[in-house]
């Protein structure tokens, strides 16, 4: 597979903090490929570098053939970018907001109604042309900002938090545009902090503080990071009991999900010990990635871990 990012070393420094440290990652084409990790992990520092934005502290990146040091212009008129922003004109229409990015991209007079009419089209944006962004809900402004992000069809398409502050339904629905772009050959690299989001990329990086701490597929993720059993289950005060838990001998993590709790065992055999101790049902379950990234953060910071 060609790969239309690699990176090398990158590093972002502002005065004495480290926000991006030594990142080397390849995106190849065709692939929606996903940046995860908590706010302030350094995933919109490392976007913002590759769309020529900030300059690198240190390392190297080519994107789309481009050296980012010497040729950060040229990177920027070749790509899509789109931030959790939106950066939408709430006083100009749907049609107007596209036409005015169909004019910074430079796109012909000829081809600029068509082009229009086929973003309005993928948006789902029909027979709003006329109504003002600024009207528009959450979820239909975000497809209009897709639009206006890809209205040039570039080769590679920089996603920065898209969904954040939309709806889950808006959310699967983007995805799915984004999967229909991809398998028409552009690549897609989305920022999030919504694990449902990375199972839909074909492979996810997360990063912690700066580092990258692992880069795979998601089911390959899941394979590597966590070994042993998985059970989820539901006590009444299970909250207060992460920490009994834990000290288990068979137990070798336990996190809270929501009103449940995952817990991961040394083997499958001890489901029915644990049963008997905690007097629980617990179930057997598949990883999830929020599953891999607490593994993932434990072991960045028990061993200093980075991949």
């Amino acid at each position: 597979m060609e790969n239309v990012i690699i990176t090398e070393g990158l590093i972002k420094k502002f005065g004495d903090f480290t926000a991006v440290d030594n990142v080397s990652l390849r995106v190849g084409r065709g692939e929606i490929f996903g940046f995860l990790g908590p706010n302030g992990a350094g995933k919109s520092t490392t976007i913002r570098m590759l769309c020529g934005i900030l300059e690198p502290t240190g390392g190297s990146a080519v994107v789309l053939g481009y050296d980012l040091r010497k040729e950060a212009e040229k990177i920027k008129q070749s790509i899509g970018y789109m931030s959790q922003k939106f950066s939408l004109y709430d006083d100009l229409t749907v049609k107007e907001n596209l036409k005015f990015y169909a004019g910074l991209y430079g796109i012909p007079r000829k081809n600029l109604s068509g082009r229009m009419d086929e973003m309005i089209a993928m948006a789902d944006l029909t027979g709003r042309e006329n109504e003002l962004a600024g009207n528009l809900s959450g979820g239909w402004k975000q497809r209009l900002a897709l639009g206006c992000a890809i209205i040039a069809k570039p080769p590679l398409l920089f996603l920065d938090e898209p969904t954040s502050g939309v709806s889950p339904t808006s959310r699967r629905m983007f995805f799915q545009i984004i999967k229909k772009m991809t398998n028409e050959g552009t690549t897609v690299m989305v920022t999030t902090h919504f694990m449902d989001e990375a199972e839909r990329c074909h492979r996810a990086a997360f990063i912690s503080g700066g580092k990258l701490m692992a880069v795979d597929s998601p089911d390959q993720l899941k394979k590597k990071s966590i070994q042993g059993c998985m059970v989820e289950l539901k006590l009444k005060d299970g909250m207060q009991r992460v920490k009994e838990i834990e000290k288990l001998p068979y137990v070798k993590e336990c996190t809270i999900h929501g009103a449940l709790l995952h817990v991961l065992l040394t083997g499958e055999d001890n489901v029915s010990q644990l049963e008997q101790d905690l007097a629980c049902e617990p179930q057997i379950i598949m990883p999830s990635l929020e599953d891999v990234f607490v593994a993932l953060a434990k072991q960045q910071r028990t061993s200093g871990y980075a991949e």
